[in-house]
């Protein structure tokens, strides 16, 4: 591998790890030898999982792109008139739908909600391999100008990949935005596994889906069956810009965070509650949902939390 690709790869394992990563993680970026390098991938937690993976048909490598169609449950929901309004975020591999429910009760409280749809998502896997991370956040980015400018107040909330993006408006258009809720929010992840994915990437164009970690029976998220693994590695792109930026946040904070979560680890949670510069932090632990709380049993306690919190905010 040449000097740019070893750059490039240094990087990637910071981006994922973060700048404290430990001599384990620092040794694979220090080791110049690519298939050294391969050899240590190979070594760590999950080797023989990773090992499948290199392994699967060849009929995944050569799949056709599908006909982009938006599905119909997938569509943006957008409601209300109010002076109040609430830009909601889905997350990776997901659609307004994991998120509708939590629309439909902030607008009958009185808010007025923008539920848009990233690019990529609500259609195929494969689309959303052609995207990058840049393209969602434009996506969120013009809806909240948009609030803002026919708006007297605007809140952005969040869920998962959604929460990241809900972050970064916090920190680009600072005292613009009124309030933060985010819910089990994706800025890293200690999987050490995740290492892999810069090479990962360039010999499969997906892996298993993350979609459904839902604790309640028979309730499906709707989301891809596969994770786009170019799509997935311009996400940790994005997390490291946000992480680098999370001194920047001094608005009011609600974060929830699900006490089971199979996608995203605490790590996230405490590395956004160790680095924002918020007073009026709050963090709710949910003991009976799974990733896709608003979807699951505690649901409810994140809709009317978050709209009870909006409303406190209006009346300081």
């Amino acid at each position: 591998m040449d000097g740019i690709g070893l750059a490039a790869y240094d990087a990637d394992v910071e981006s994922v790890t973060g700048p404290t990563a430990g001599a384990a993680e620092r040794s694979l970026a220090a080791d110049r030898s690519a298939g050294a390098r391969a050899s240590a991938l190979l070594r760590l937690r999950g080797a023989a999982a990773l090992g499948r993976l290199f392994v699967e048909p060849a009929a995944t490598l050569d799949k056709a792109p599908r006909p982009a169609v938006v599905t119909p449950d997938a569509e943006p929901y957008y409601a209300g008139n109010g002076p109040t309004a609430v830009l909601l975020c889905h997350g990776f591999t997901g659609s307004p739908r994991s998120l509708r429910r939590w629309a439909t009760h902030l607008e009958a409280d009185g808010y007025r909600v923008s539920l848009p749809r990233l690019p990529g998502h609500g259609t195929t896997w494969e689309e959303l391999n052609s995207t990058e991370w840049t393209d969602w956040y434009a996506a969120v980015e013009r809806e909240f100008i948009r609030l803002r400018n026919e708006c007297d107040t605007v809140f952005v909330a969040g869920l998962s990949m959604g929460g990241c993006l809900a972050l970064r408006l916090a920190e680009q258009f600072g005292a613009d935005v009124a309030g933060i809720t985010v819910v089990n929010p994706a800025v890293m992840i200690s999987d050490r596994r995740m290492l892999a994915l810069p090479l990962l990437r360039r010999v499969l164009p997906s892996l298993e889906g993350i979609a459904s970690d839902i604790a309640m029976p028979h309730i499906v998220e709707g989301g891809y069956d596969r994770t786009p693994l170019h799509a997935l590695h311009s996400m940790v792109k994005m997390w490291h810009d946000v992480r680098a930026n999370l001194h920047r946040i001094d608005q009011p904070l609600l974060l929830y965070r699900s006490e089971q979560d199979h996608v995203v680890d605490p790590s996230s949670a405490r590395a956004i509650l160790a680095s924002v510069s918020s007073t009026d932090v709050r963090e709710v632990v949910l003991t009976r949902s799974y990733h896709v709380a608003t979807m699951d049993y505690d649901a409810e306690e994140i809709f009317t939390g978050s709209s009870a919190f909006f409303r406190r905010l209006l009346t300081v």
